[in-house]
C-alpha cells in the first residue's frame, strides 16, 4: 500500500462539509477555526483512508480523528439505524490518556445531544484492567459505540467470544501515540492484535494513528497499517 504525503490541506469550507450539518454547527459555534491537523485529515477519513496525524501536543489532534466519526455516528443515530454495537476503536498506551480523551469526547457528546434530544444515545466506554466485572457485563449487553482501551486489553477483549460478536462491524481504529509503540514490544503486540482484530471483522477498518513526533513517518505507517501478502 503506497504512503502519500499530503503537501496542502483543504480549505476550512471543504473540511466542514465532511461533517453532519448538525455536527458542524456546534463545532463552528465552539471553535474560531480549524487546527492544519484538522485541514488535514477530515476529508480523507470521511474518504475512509487510512491516516497518521503528527502534530504537537494542543493542536487539535483528537478533534482531528473524532469528529468524523462523531459525524457518522450521529447521522446513524438521527437514521435510528445506530445499532449496539462498537463502531470505533480507540488504544492508547497510557491509561491516564484513555481518561482524558473519555472526557474529552464526552463534552461535545453532551452539548450536541441536548440540542438533539430525539436521537439516540450515542455511547462511549473504557475498558482497560481497572473496570469491574459489572462493568464489563454492562458493556456486553449494552456495547460503547466508541471502545476506549489499551493494547493489553484489547487483546484480553479479543478472546471473549460473547465480546467479539460486537466487534466485527468496527469502522474505525485510532492508535494514539503511535511514536511511543512503534518501537517497543507494546506496539509488536498490537500490530499483532490488531491483525487478529481484522481477521474477525467482516470488512476492512480505517486505521488513524495520533502521535506528536513521528521519525521515520514511514516506518510509523508501516506499523500502523500492517503488512499484506508480505508487502506493507
Amino acid at each position: 500500500m503506497p504512503i502519500e504525503f499530503l503537501k496542502k490541506p483543504w480549505s476550512e469550507e471543504e473540511s466542514l462539509s465532511c461533517l453532519d450539518e448538525d455536527i458542524r454547527r456546534w463545532f463552528t459555534r465552539k471553535f474560531k477555526t480549524l487546527t492544519p491537523p484538522q485541514r488535514y485529515s477530515f476529508k480523507l477519513i470521511s474518504e475512509g483512508k487510512n491516516v497518521i496525524i503528527t502534530a504537537p501536543t494542543g493542536s487539535g489532534k483528537t478533534f482531528s480523528a473524532f469528529m468524523v466519526i462523531l459525524s457518522e455516528l450521529f447521522k446513524l443515530s438521527k437514521e435510528k439505524r445506530l445499532e449496539d454495537k462498537v463502531y470505533c476503536v480507540y488504544v492508547s498506551p497510557l491509561r491516564a490518556l484513555d481518561n482524558d480523551i473519555y472526557k474529552n469526547l464526552m463534552m461535545p457528546l453532551g452539548e450536541i445531544s441536548k440540542e438533539m434530544e430525539h436521537i439516540k444515545e450515542i455511547r462511549i466506554g473504557i475498558r482497560t484492567g481497572d473496570i469491574t466485572p459489572y462493568e464489563k457485563q454492562k458493556q456486553l449487553r449494552k456495547p460503547p459505540h466508541i471502545l476506549i482501551t489499551t493494547p493489553e486489553s484489547l487483546a484480553i477483549i479479543l478472546n471473549s467470544r460473547r465480546f467479539v460478536e460486537k466487534l466485527k462491524d468496527i469502522r474505525w481504529v485510532v492508535v494514539d501515540e503511535i511514536h511511543e509503540l512503534a518501537s517497543s514490544k507494546r506496539g509488536v503486540h498490537l500490530t499483532l492484535t490488531l491483525e487478529r482484530l481484522q481477521e474477525m471483522c467482516k470488512k476492512e477498518f480505517v486505521r488513524i494513528g495520533l502521535g506528536a513526533t513521528l521519525h521515520p513517518i514511514e516506518e510509523a505507517a508501516k506499523f500502523l497499517v500492517g503488512f499484506k501478502d508480505g508487502e506493507p
